[in-house]
């Protein structure tokens, strides 16, 4: 099975109650999908399973936010982020994403658990013209550079802002942090 976008693709939605969860091996290999997160996509448990997670990822999410995402989990940290992924039908759907590193009880790291909600419409509004210009800066710099480039426009937008990138995305889900930057 492939996935794949279509500029006609329509959107599946993720309703409120929705939870998405997946596992992976630590090369991304996903080795564990619930049935929400076969409903969405549209694809059977055998097309999900020993294949990378990044077979859902959508063009439009620009590479720096995955660049991000595998610095922020190299450093044993979770990761939370707006995103748009790819259904097999060529469709799309949008989710706020929290992935976590699982280590084993003498610290070794054995995959990585994703779990995804429903993400506000205001979220989406708000993350779209800024995925769309760390894409635009991707394009500029090339394959190599783009993103790292698009990740440090990001932060630098951030710190303009006096946020944190984890306090900037948990108050655009709307799980805002209390106090703190």
């Amino acid at each position: 099975m492939v996935f794949h976008s279509s500029p006609h693709g329509s959107e599946t939605p993720v309703l409120p109650d929705d939870v998405i969860i997946t596992k992976t091996d630590p090369q991304g290999r996903i080795t564990y999908a619930n049935r929400t997160f076969m409903r969405i996509v549209g694809a059977p448990e055998a097309a999900l399973l020993g294949h990378p997670h990044n077979i859902i990822r959508h063009p439009d999410m620009p590479r720096g936010a995955f660049r991000l995402m595998w610095k922020t989990l190299a450093a044993g940290h979770e990761f939370f982020a707006a995103v748009k992924n790819c259904t097999a039908s060529g469709g799309f759907y949008w989710v706020f994403a929290n992935i976590t590193p699982d280590y084993d009880a003498a610290g070794k790291l054995q995959g990585y658990f994703s779990v995804r909600r429903h993400l506000r419409a205001e979220a989406r509004t708000a993350i779209e013209p800024i995925y769309a210009r760390m894409r635009a800066i991707e394009q500029e710099a090339g394959k190599q550079a783009g993103p790292d480039r698009s990740m440090e426009w990001l932060a630098g937008e951030l710190a303009k802002l006096g946020v944190s990138y984890e306090r900037f995305v948990l108050d655009l889900a709307g799980f805002g942090l209390e106090g703190g930057k």
